[in-house]
């Protein structure tokens, strides 16, 4: 039987800086925005819009991401969607959609540096935080 298949590639910019946390237990937690492009039909003309995507890296690729990315620079993200669910500060139920990365590449950009791969993979003998539930902190806010 058919397990089903959960998985995102995009290409696009940071909207800025990404975010670092760290969980109670060191496990390092990087959010970032994604804007990424397309063309839309308004009559005979296109134009281009924008979408934006909630990205969040663990362990050693949210430490990469801190380190090497910023505001503006373009990358490649390969992940999973996941929805999460969360009370606020004043109680009311809040959601947010979000791509878990798997994979991060960075594509240049302001520095035109050579195209650089980071993953969550863990190395042989490891271990990684990548699919423990409902660790990531809880936000007031969904960003957009």
């Amino acid at each position: 039987m058919a397990r089903g298949l959960n998985k995102v590639m995009l290409i696009g910019r940071l909207g800025a800086d990404p975010e670092i946390r760290y969980t109670q237990s060191g496990t390092a937690v990087a959010n970032f925005n994604l804007a990424t492009n397309h063309g839309v039909k308004k009559g005979d003309q296109w134009e281009e819009a924008t979408e934006w995507h909630r990205v969040v890296a663990w362990d050693r690729l949210a430490e990469i991401c801190n380190q090497y990315m910023n505001k503006g620079t373009q990358v490649y993200v390969e992940g999973r969607l996941q929805t999460r669910e969360w009370q606020d500060r004043d109680g009311n139920r809040r959601w947010t959609t979000e791509i878990v990365a798997r994979e991060i590449q960075l594509l240049g950009g302001r520095d035109d540096t050579a195209p650089r791969r980071a993953s969550d993979r863990p190395e042989e003998g490891s271990q990684s935080n990548y699919d423990v539930p409902g660790q990531l902190p809880p936000e007031d806010d969904v960003p957009f």
